[in-house]
This record gives C-alpha cells, sequence and structure tokens, in this order.
C-alpha cells in the first residue's frame, strides 16, 4: 500500500467533503481533551483543528483580543473563511483561555448569523480527585446525548468498546513508530515524524490505521538518517507546522522525541477499558493521562516523562518552543528548568508565532546550540 498520504501535513477538506457527502456529520474539536472516541461511535467524522499555513488572520482579530496565540486566531480564521467553514459544529473543553476564547466567538457568531451548527464548550477538571470523575462523566453524558440528536443515531456499549479498541490500535501503532527513533540512526526524522501525526486529522481512524501498518512495513527498507549532529526532543506549546522542526533539523539537530498535543501525547498509551463502566472508563483515561500541563497536578509528572525520554532516547538537548501568550506552556519553565538543569540536560527556550515569521533568528538560536551540546566522536 502507498502510504505516502501519510506525508500530507498540509489540512485537506477532501475528507470531510466525502463524509458529508454520505449525508454524515463532521465536527471540529480543539484540544486533545476532547475524547474522539465518543464522535467515531456515532459515526461522526471528528476533525482536530488546526491552523497550518495560516498566513492571514485578519478576519479572526476583528474577534479576538490582541492578546490571544496566533493558533488560536488561525483556528477561528480557518472557521470563518477557510477550510473549517464546511464543518458541521466545533466543540472544545477549557483545555485553555485561547480555546475558550475561540468557542466565545465562534458560538456568538453562530448565534448571530443563525447558521444552525454545532457549537459547544465542556468542562474538563484540572486536578484529578474524587469530585472529578463524576463532573467530567456527566458532561460526556451530555456531549453523548447531543451528538445522538445530531448525528442520528444511538450510543452503545459495543459502539464505544469498538471506537476504543480501533484508536488503542492508532496508539500502538504510533508507539511503534516512535521506537523506531531510538536508533542512532533512524529511519524517520522528526519533521516526518509530525507529518506522519499530524496527517490523521485529514482523515478517518481507520485509512490512518491502514497507512501506518504500511509504513511500519516498509520501515526497514527506509535509508537511516546519518547525517546529524545532535539528538534533540522539542517540548512546549501546540506545534502544527513540520516546517519548524524541518528548519531545526536543517541545523544538524535531529529532533527524536517530542512532548507535543500534536506529537505522541495526543495518541498517549491504550485506554482499559471496564466492561461495566465504558464511559466510566474514557473519563478516566482522560482525565488521568499525561498530555500537557494544562492539568495542575501533573507539572512534575510531566517533568517526569520528559526526563525519562531524553535519557530513553538518548537525547543531548532540549528545544522549549512556546508559543507567544501561550496559558498552557507560557510558564511551564518554572517547574522543570532546575530539575533539567540538575539531570544535565541542556535546553534552548525560543518564543513564536504560528506563522515562521523569524526563520533567520531561529536557524542561528538553534544552530549555536547544537555546535554546544554536539558530541564528538
Amino acid at each position: 500500500m502507498d502510504y505516502k498520504k501519510l506525508f500530507e501535513s498540509d489540512i485537506s477538506t477532501d475528507t470531510i467533503k466525502a463524509w458529508q457527502a454520505q449525508g454524515k456529520k463532521a465536527v471540529g474539536i480543539i484540544c486533545c481533551h476532547v475524547p474522539e472516541e465518543i464522535f467515531y461511535a456515532l459515526d461522526i467524522l471528528p476533525v482536530r483543528m488546526r491552523a497550518t499555513n495560516c498566513v492571514d488572520s485578519s478576519e479572526a482579530q476583528t474577534w479576538m483580543s490582541s492578546f490571544s496565540c496566533s493558533f488560536a486566531r488561525g483556528i477561528l480564521q480557518y472557521w470563518l473563511e477557510g477550510p473549517y467553514k464546511i464543518l458541521d459544529g466545533l466543540i472544545t473543553t477549557d483545555g485553555c483561555m485561547q480555546a475558550s476564547r475561540v468557542y466565545d466567538n465562534a458560538n456568538y457568531i453562530n448565534l448571530q448569523e443563525k447558521t444552525g451548527k454545532y457549537v459547544r464548550q465542556f468542562g474538563a477538571p484540572r486536578k484529578v480527585n474524587p469530585r472529578a470523575y463524576p463532573f467530567y462523566k456527566a458532561e460526556l453524558e451530555d456531549i453523548v446525548a447531543e451528538l445522538e440528536e445530531l448525528s442520528g443515531n444511538k450510543m452503545t456499549d459495543e459502539k464505544l468498546k469498538a471506537a476504543v479498541a480501533k484508536y488503542n490500535e492508532a496508539r500502538e501503532l504510533i508507539a511503534k513508530v516512535y521506537e523506531l527513533r531510538k536508533e542512532e540512526n533512524p529511519v524517520i526524522s522528526g519533521t516526518d515524524c509530525l507529518r506522519l501525526t499530524l496527517s490523521v486529522t485529514n482523515m478517518p481512524i481507520d485509512e490512518y490505521i491502514e497507512l501506518l501498518k504500511a509504513f511500519l512495513e516498509d520501515a526497514k527498507n527506509r535509508k537511516p538518517i546519518t547525517e546529524h549532529r545532535a539528538r534533540l526532543m522539542v517540548i512546549g506549546s501546540s506545534l502544527d507546522d513540520p516546517r519548524y522542526l524541518e528548519l531545526v533539523e536543517s541545523k544538524g539537530g535531529l529532533v527524536v522525541q517530542d512532548a507535543l498535543c500534536f506529537g505522541q501525547r495526543g495518541f498517549e498509551k491504550p485506554m482499559e477499558i471496564d466492561d461495566n463502566d465504558v464511559l466510566g472508563s474514557i473519563t478516566k483515561y482522560y482525565l488521568e493521562r499525561l498530555v500537557c500541563p494544562r492539568m495542575m497536578d501533573k507539572h512534575f509528572e510531566m517533568d517526569d516523562y520528559i526526563i525519562e525520554a531524553c535519557k530513553k532516547w538518548n537525547v543531548d538537548g532540549i528545544l522549549y518552543q512556546r508559543m507567544q501568550y501561550c496559558e498552557v506552556w507560557g510558564g511551564e519553565a518554572v517547574y522543570f528548568q532546575d530539575r533539567l538543569k540538575n539531570a544535565g540536560i541542556p535546553i534552548l527556550t525560543v518564543e513564536r508565532e504560528e506563522q515562521m515569521t523569524n526563520e533567520g533568528q531561529l536557524g542561528i538560536r538553534v544552530e549555536a546550540f547544537v555546535e554546544m551540546i554536539e558530541k564528538e566522536d
């Protein structure tokens, strides 16, 4: 099977249009705390929204504050005048203030223009405690009821379990892709790996799984990457532009791991299901999994993950990229900078915007960082 589609990371509307042509709904999702399994079980196409290649967000800027991050503005722009305009709805959690502002404005515009689209935000707790589970499960129950009405389909435990099994298969395959990156000379670059994880937003999970299987089957035939001077891990704000890593890797740094919501963190480990409480299992998984620093009681767990990943993937240094005005990752260094220093892990911190506007400066800083951490043979 030809798996080249895995590396087509530009936003495409082909799948959305084909899905809708069958009389089915396609709904945009902001934030990886929205369980995609629920949509799959109800035969709704979940489309993880992003802002890749958004070079003009002037329409969104009339609605959003100047202190909104450019990633969020790009998503709203694409919802108003772009590829996401054809979606049947939009749903997000209060994952961060920026996602909430996208919801606020999309909902207001929806009501003013009477488009009749499904626009929804629901609450995801920021701490894991005994009160969080029933609250979050109740929120998901409301979402299920609303999506049943939107789709015309009825939810069952059997459908949910089948959806979980399908997404677990994708999670296990992504883990195998990341295992390839442990090699001294991997067969996939950080740039291509980000393209691969982004491409799931352009297709149904079933198609994605088949393409991943084909890629993994052919991985042994791919040429190892030998031209690199240092192994890097990238952490920080939502990164949905492979050109950013392409620039980093052109300066001699090979990206072999990440802590990104559009990378491996968005897939995480497989979900365990209690047959007696399937929705409760989804609740538990999405509350407890480690994705980003929005969870107030998981900062040190995230630090542990980053440090352990550096050891397992033989990382020489970390690139910490943070979007300007990023609420979630903007101040996270307060928690991890001393721990990384004590662990002997060098870190380069860079500010960025959704648009690639400072390539020259970034290239110089990355090249200097690579020279600093490069190990002699």
